[in-house]
């Protein structure tokens, strides 16, 4: 018996050393990303030989641009966050109502609706021939300009970024253990008290990050900015940079302001993370049934008006711009027949998504096995390292990353599809953070009885995959490609850098349609762009669901079907 357990640890320990390919995958990715990464940072200071700093305060127009970028991201990260709060504690204390299932999907998709989507909703719905612009000029006595400047941006960001830092709060008070309310509610706390001993903890470890997250996609903003700015007065670092580098070709002006995004991004990140955890960039489902006949004392008085108030605003903020949408667009499908540079439009876009989702998929992929490597022999610190230089790039905006590598392969770079090889390298970059975060509990969930068994029967390679990684991996995968996809589908800030007005993606095509006024075309398009982006989720979803292993069985009753898997 002692020989045959030494033989089989002795195998065990064979096969772990023989098994080094995730982490030359995990290597090789890391080196891609970072160093491409650090390329980019270097094009931009040789290019820039001489920063002059000094002109980002002393220059009237890069001191006004600077300085709109940091109030703009700043009134949105605290509208979007203080509002975030009470909506997240409200959707919480109320698990069951009318509508929240709807609710909830309407707020995560804030994290993959493209940007050109709301925007041509919000336009619907706020504009000056909007559905809000008889209400407002009833209430107001003037026409309803809101929507142009600094208060349609910080109304276009809250739009984004409410629903995605409620969901993400909501999730936070979820993971807490029923035990905590079970507990609560026999004690009979009060209100304050469960805020202060139960909600606040939870959010206040959160927050950090979180406003970092925020601030960062505000700042950064692009699309938003370019459609509803409204001038010189109502510009940031992220569109004088875009105009620096695309109409007056100054280098020097865009490294600087490239540079200025990247130190105060990076600054802003650093002391969140100091101060917080690194959680969830997705919302997952949790279940939040509770265990036991019990009922929290906060749910009853005062908090059924506000709760109701609270949740009703949410849905006039987010429900009325996505219906927009959908009636818009169905009410110009006739024109779709006429609109001759659609199609080609969509299947670029569609070709760019695949190629972006699939790079980043794979670098997730490579990224988290040799993490997951390097934790499974104790090397927590390395594991880290490798894990964090997919997260890096949440600190990198994607027109920061885009310009450096424009100017890093500047003398060799041409057009066509050059160009949009780059879009797709950027875009794909861009969406590994979240493809990681879907990814992470799937591949590195594995626990040791089932991957010591494995080396115990020397089961490696394409039987290794196929057995046990690909089986818990399968519906995380495809969740992934669905978001990078959807991301990379969505994306404008860096196809109008380095695409061509000849040949549009489908985001640039409805950019120019909404800018020459051709509100039929325009609706198409986004009713089309939003049908792509529910199609991709809809067709991975359906393509990886778990199939039985015998085909009889999909018309066997649930019963019979239980009783044979038992």
């Amino acid at each position: 018996m002692a020989q045959r357990q030494h033989a089989l640890s002795r195998d065990t320990s064979v096969t772990a050393r023989g098994e080094r390919w995730p982490l030359w995958f995990g290597v090789l990715a890391w080196l891609a990303v970072a160093g491409l990464g650090l390329a980019s940072l270097a094009a931009l200071l040789v290019h820039a030989p001489v920063l002059n700093v000094a002109a980002l305060w002393r220059e009237p127009y890069l001191a006004s641009v600077l300085r709109f970028t940091v109030i703009q991201a700043l009134l949105s990260t605290l509208l979007s966050l203080g509002l975030a709060v009470p909506v997240a504690v409200a959707l919480a204390r109320r698990p069951r109502f009318v509508g929240r299932t709807l609710l909830l999907r309407a707020m995560e998709l804030s994290l993959v609706i493209p940007t050109l989507i709301a925007l041509f909703g919000l336009v619907a719905v706020h504009g000056r021939q909007g559905w809000a612009a008889p209400l407002w000029q009833a209430a107001t006595g003037e026409p309803a300009n809101y929507l142009y400047g600094l208060s349609g941006i910080v109304l276009a960001h809250v739009f984004y970024n409410l629903p995605l830092a409620a969901r993400l709060l909501l999730q936070e008070l979820e993971r807490q253990p029923h035990q905590h309310w079970r507990l609560a509610a026999q004690l009979g706390l009060t209100r304050r008290a469960i805020w202060r001993c139960l909600e606040w903890p939870v959010m206040r470890h959160s927050l950090p990050r979180l406003g970092a997250l925020v601030f960062t996609l505000c700042f950064t903003s692009f699309v938003i900015v370019m459609t509803l700015g409204g001038g010189p007065r109502s510009t940031t670092l992220e569109v004088a940079l875009y105009q620096a580098l695309k109409f007056d070709f100054d280098l020097a002006r865009a490294a600087l302001l490239a540079l200025t995004q990247l130190v105060i991004c990076l600054t802003l990140w650093a002391f969140a993370l100091r101060f917080g955890g690194m959680g969830g960039l997705v919302a997952t489902a949790l279940d939040t049934r509770r265990a036991g006949r019990w009922r929290r004392r906060d749910e009853r008085g005062v908090s059924r008006i506000t709760d109701s108030v609270w949740l009703v605003a949410l849905a006039l903020l987010l429900l009325p711009p996505l219906a927009a949408v959908v009636i818009a667009g169905v009410m110009g499908l006739p024109s779709l027949p006429a609109q001759s540079s659609l199609w080609p439009a969509a299947g670029l876009s569609l070709t760019m998504a695949l190629g972006a989702g699939a790079g980043a998929l794979l670098l997730a992929l490579a990224l988290l096995g040799g993490s997951a490597w390097l934790h499974q022999r104790s090397r927590s610190t390395l594991a880290g390292v490798m894990e964090g230089g997919g997260q890096l790039i949440l600190v990198t905006p994607a027109l920061v990353l885009g310009t450096g590598l424009f100017l890093l392969l500047r003398p060799s770079l041409g057009g066509g599809w050059q160009g949009y090889a780059l879009v797709v390298l950027v875009n794909a970059f861009m969406a590994l953070p979240f493809a990681m975060q879907v990814l992470r509990g799937a591949l590195l969930g594995t626990n040791d009885p089932q991957r010591r068994l494995a080396a115990q029967l020397g089961i490696q390679g394409w039987a290794r995959w196929r057995w046990l990684v690909w089986p818990p991996l399968r519906r995380p995968a495809a969740l992934a490609l669905a978001y990078a996809m959807t991301l990379s589908l969505g994306d404008f800030s860096v196809i109008a850098l380095f695409g061509s007005p000849s040949r549009p993606t489908l985001p640039m095509l409805l950019y120019q349609q909404l800018g020459g006024y051709r509100w039929e075309g325009a609706a198409a398009t986004a009713f089309l762009l939003l049908l792509l982006v529910a199609a991709l989720f809809l067709l991975l979803n359906v393509a990886t669901r778990h199939l039985p292993r015998y085909p009889q069985q999909r018309f066997w009753p649930a019963r019979d079907r239980e009783a044979a898997h038992a």
